[in-house]
């Protein structure tokens, strides 16, 4: 038997060890209707806990952008009964801590706190106070929209925020994902805006609760009960429109900066798409891989015209963006360019060789493991899970769904969803 089919044997060993190596993941539905999703973990005294609703900035209204994201920064900094530094001042005495965003699809409150039951209950009290009682006080409103004005200004100077601006509205046009704040829409929003975008928004059945950590099944049903009975009921769920796939197109804005930035990409992948794994193969060989990667080697190692180039699949509840980028020299812009299109035509037209296929599967799986090796980062696959409706055995499969792609699915796949008559190019500052 040869070194090679040794190594080979060995991998998929391996990947068989992993295939089992996922979270148990135990999931129900609230009394009040939220999907909530619970890993048993007793390891540490801590549990930390994810409430994602589908209020990002995909649900907007039309001419209200920024709602979201304003909405999500007001709701924990004043709740009833409680200002704002209050909450900062009682989750601090129980060594609690609170975080969270918004993203396209969904806003996300997390929280993280000792189990022990006289650290976690306070803690949870707040938690379910910023959930359901949040108060939009006036005057941090107009604190907080003079913050986001400010770094909105300060953020359009930047080539990289205008080529990302571009970038979307080319691929998404009038779709919510091509939508963006600007300072104008910021400053327009009243706290009526506010309040109408969370009682549409931030409702029972449009939650979904992800809870690891060191509780056990029933005191878990209870805290995401608890948690979500005061949340207002909704009609059925709106969701997010397929977008329409544009056409290829090019362009170019003026900028004063010495680096030219350089984006290409289209609407290509959604969650829960099976031909992702073999996506996600195929993107490490193409551009995922860092110094392995064929685009790092062509453009950076052989031609020295970038320190760096990237390309990845980010998957949304619709088509979300397969992108490719890189700065350079503005001088060196077009040669780039031309270059990056050439090794993304010549990946789409012969696919990886046996030899990237295979350093591709073994990283992926490899690797794996460091992305369940702690509650925080559990949680955030947990909560990926849930919100997107995957299979709960997602995390288990994981290595054996990468180990089984070949380089056929891998080129078909590709050539389904990145196809060169849709493909977006924007560049800022090239000469």
């Amino acid at each position: 038997m040869t070194p090679f089919k040794l190594l080979l044997l060995s991998f998929l060993a391996l990947t068989m060890e992993l295939a089992h190596a996922g979270p148990k993941i135990q999931h129900w539905q609230s009394s009040s209707g939220a999907r909530v999703f619970f890993v048993e973990n007793h390891t540490l005294p801590i549990l930390d806990l994810q409430v994602d609703f589908a209020a990002g900035t995909a649900y907007e209204p039309a001419g209200r952008a920024g709602v979201a994201s304003l909405t999500r920064a007001l709701i924990d900094l004043g709740v009833a009964g409680i200002d704002e530094t209050q909450i900062a001042s009682r989750l601090a005495d129980v060594g609690a801590r609170l975080s969270g965003g918004v993203d396209m699809d969904r806003a996300s409150v997390v929280l993280r706190t000792l189990s022990m039951a006289d650290k976690r209950g306070p803690a949870l009290d707040i938690l379910r106070a910023i959930l359901s009682t949040p108060q939009f006080p006036a005057a941090v409103l107009d604190r907080e929209k003079a913050r986001t004005v400010a770094a909105l200004k300060e953020a359009l100077t930047r080539p990289d925020t205008l080529a990302s601006r571009a970038f979307w509205s080319a691929m998404y046009g009038s779709h919510p994902y091509g939508s963006y704040a600007t300072p104008e829409s910021v400053s327009s929003l009243e706290r009526a805006d506010v309040a109408a975008f969370h009682a549409a928004n931030y409702t029972a059945p449009r939650a979904t609760v992800a809870i690891v950590g060191d509780l056990e099944r029933a005191q878990a049903e209870a805290l995401a009960d608890e948690l979500t009975a005061a949340l207002p009921s909704a009609p059925a769920m709106r969701g997010v429109a397929a977008p329409t796939v544009p056409a290829a197109s090019e362009h170019r804005i003026a900028h004063p900066a010495l680096q030219a930035h350089l984006l290409l990409g289209l609407p290509a992948l959604k969650r829960g798409d099976p031909d992702f794994f073999p996506l996600a193969v195929g993107n490490y060989s193409l551009g995922g891989g860092g110094f392995v990667s064929r685009l790092m080697k062509e453009v950076r190692d052989q031609r020295g015209l970038a320190y760096s180039v990237h390309s990845y699949f980010h998957p949304l509840a619709q088509l979300g963006p397969f992108q490719i980028g890189l700065q350079t020299k503005k001088a060196q812009a077009n040669e780039a360019l031309k270059l990056t299109r050439a090794v993304l035509s010549n990946f789409l037209e012969q696919g990886p060789s046996e030899v990237e296929l295979q350093a591709a599967k073994e990283n992926l799986v490899g690797s794996f493991p460091l992305r369940l090796d702690s509650n925080r980062k559990i949680l955030d696959s947990v909560a990926m899970i849930g919100f997107y409706q995957l299979p709960l055995d997602y995390l288990d499969l994981y290595p054996e769904n990468i180990a089984r792609v070949t380089a056929a699915e891998v080129k078909a796949a590709f050539s389904r969803h990145v196809r060169p008559e849709h493909l977006v190019t924007v560049v800022v500052a090239a000469e």
